[in-house]
């Protein structure tokens, strides 16, 4: 039976909330773009000033992201655009950034790390100016670090604070026929809840209103420092919103009310009427297939194949091994067209292993952004960021989630990173499963069951467990509990605030409460962890490498088509269909589409519980900001 560690997953990632009234705004005539103004913006012409302009979608990998030659480069990486704002703040030839908010809001501890990307470029001596059509919470959040923030006239400002639901399916799984049988380890361990229940435990409902109070504290002191006001003063912003363009101008949360046309014509007539506005700053260009040769065919084949063929700069560089997503166990596959299905054991062991080998990387940071998983799988990559820390400095920076399996892989490091919005702790386990007997009878399928061995049906769907199988169930996670808690023991020690029952038992926390209780020693994004691990190698000029090095398209499709993978097996997260998701879906169709996709990843949970018996893992809950 594998055993899996599972902690808050990606719901907690900030939802845009959608606009109210939109009034139709009146026509207004654009000048067509001329050919040289297309080439400007694509391209910053050298010696003219430079503004680079940054589209912030929210589409956004927190791993490197895969070259595409085909289809464009996909997904931004996080740590690259964090980059290039940095690049932008050091650049003599730029005078000033634009940040323009489209799309739904960043998760909030990606927010807090460009937030202080943006500081370090005011720092700098740069303003930075935001514009947007819509601004939801967690996008104000962002865009009130600017200098300067602009929206368009009859622009919608949801400055309406946070809201969090939980989902509870147990009446859903009655009217399926299905009976949830689940134990767990901790009080505060109540990921089973949305399964067993129709609502929360007192203990659940006490640690997700302490939850929603740090985030909340958190956001309403970011809004604060960028508009230099009280932070009582943004509370009251808060409970009087939403706004209208002209009443937030009015109220002091932003700065001015215009149009694009106006907005650019206004850092024109600040920077010169030959600024280039570069939407492409620092971007890595990809190979260009040039067709009107028959030799352009090969030349982009060599230029790919090669493009990853690197011996680097000749600098000591910082590695960033990613544990991004579930721990999986083995080793996993990623698309030709991006993506893949976790962090898996194999893989992310493998990159440390070369991490800790090679001279020229001399420190290395983790940078953990996921729900946990596989125990097993966990414990693999913990050894293994041991091995690196016997050779070279080890630092972890969390990213927006990093619990259960993602604090078991972290908790080895020498120094560990978190930002005040960063989800992580849950220590506990939850296992069990679901006994599907009554739903198969409901449609006049019966089955017979044929055992040999006492306990050979344990996990089996036909019953619940019997007493003697539960005392067993619960020995067994017994077990797994007390290997989790003594990791964290050992390896914090007297860092630890409290006693480990009173930090476990599943109670999760916002990186701002894991400090003050000693589960992680440091507030920062990934720059600083960087910056930090280059100062213990005592580092003063040095490359920042991935770890292993991020494949282009063609390599993946070459390895895919190949056949020579080294662990073929493809233990992924993928739900099979035709279970309790599809059986669900008519109840779940008139709903509104967020709900819809936090049921649907709690059903997806039934189907590794189906498998798997034992895991620890959070619940799920959907946060709007």
């Amino acid at each position: 039976m594998r055993r899996w560690l599972w902690t808050i997953p990606a719901a907690l990632a900030a939802l845009a909330v959608p606009g109210g009234v939109y009034a139709e705004a009146p026509a207004v005539k654009v000048k067509p773009e001329t050919k040289a103004a297309v080439k400007e913006d694509k391209k910053a012409d050298a010696g003219k000033p430079t503004v680079p302009v940054f589209r912030l979608t929210g589409d956004i990998t927190e791993g490197p992201a895969q070259d595409n030659f085909l289809f464009g480069a996909g997904k931004m990486s996080f740590r690259e655009v964090v980059a290039r704002l940095k690049k932008a703040g050091e650049d003599p030839s730029v005078k000033a950034v634009v940040l323009l908010c489209d799309g739904q809001a960043f998760p909030a501890a990606q927010t807090e790390e460009l937030r202080q990307a943006v500081a370090r470029v005011r720092a700098a001596g740069k303003d930075v100016y935001t514009h947007a059509d819509s601004l939801s919470m967690g996008q104000y959040v962002l865009a009130s670090g600017a200098t300067r923030v602009s929206v368009v006239p009859t622009a919608d400002l949801w400055i309406t604070g946070l809201s969090g639901e939980s989902p509870y399916l147990r009446g859903l799984l009655d009217k399926l026929g299905v009976k949830p049988d689940f134990l767990a380890c901790g009080e505060y361990k109540s990921a089973a809840e949305m399964f067993t229940r129709v609502g929360p435990s007192p203990a659940a409902e006490k640690m997700q209103n302490w939850l929603l109070d740090s985030l909340f504290e958190t956001e309403v002191g970011l809004i604060a420092k960028g508009r230099k006001v009280d932070p009582g003063e943004v509370k009251e912003w808060i409970d009087n919103g939403p706004y209208t363009a002209e009443r937030a101008k009015a109220k002091g949360l932003i700065d001015a009310v215009e149009h694009r046309q106006a907005f650019e014509a206004m850092l024109r007539a600040k920077y010169g009427k030959d600024v280039a506005f570069d939407r492409k700053y620092a971007e890595k260009e990809l190979p260009k297939l040039d067709l009107s040769s028959p030799f352009g065919v090969f030349k982009m084949w060599a230029d790919l194949l090669g493009a990853n063929i690197k011996k680097g700069t000749g600098k000591p560089a910082v590695g960033i091994v990613y544990v991004e997503g579930p721990i999986m166990l083995g080793g996993g596959s990623v698309s030709p067209f991006g993506g893949s299905a976790g962090a898996f054991s194999t893989e992310v062991r493998k990159a440390l292993d070369e991490a800790a080998r090679d001279d020229s990387v001399k420190a290395v940071v983790l940078r953990v952004n996921s729900p946990g998983g596989s125990a097993v799988a966990s414990e693999i990559i913990l050894a293994a960021t041991q091995r690196v820390k016997a050779r070279k400095p080890l630092v972890v920076s969390m990213g927006n989630v990093a619990g259960s399996g993602g604090y078991y892989v972290a908790c080895a490091s020498d120094t560990i990173f978190a930002d005040d919005a960063t989800i992580t702790g849950s220590i506990g386990v939850v296992g069990g499963k679901m006994v599907t007997t009554p739903m198969w009878n409901k449609i006049g399928v019966n089955f017979k069951e044929y055992k040999r061995g006492k306990n050979a049906g344990m996990l089996s769907s036909s019953t619940p467990f019997s007493a003697e199988e539960r005392e067993k169930m619960q020995a067994w996670m017994d077990e797994i509990y007390k290997v989790f808690k003594d990791h964290v023991v050992s390896i914090r020690g007297k860092k630890l605030k409290k006693p480990i029952d009173e930090l476990a038992g599943g109670r999760v926390y916002t990186g701002k409460q894991a400090l003050e209780l000693g589960l992680v020693d440091k507030i920062g994004g990934l720059q600083d962890a960087l910056a930090y691990a280059a100062g213990q190698a005592k580092l003063e000029t040095y490359d920042v490498r991935v770890v292993p090095e991020p494949k282009n398209f063609l390599e993946v499709l070459l390895e895919e088509t190949s056949g020579d993978k080294e662990d073929p097996k493809h233990l992924g997260l993928g739900v099979t269909r035709g279970s309790l998701v599809d059986m669900a879906l008519p109840y779940l169709k008139d709903l509104d589409p967020q709900r819809v996709r936090v049921i649907r990843a709690a059903l997806e949970r039934l189907d590794l519980l189906r498998q798997d018996g034992a895991v620890l893992m959070m619940p799920e809950v959907l946060i709007r900001r």
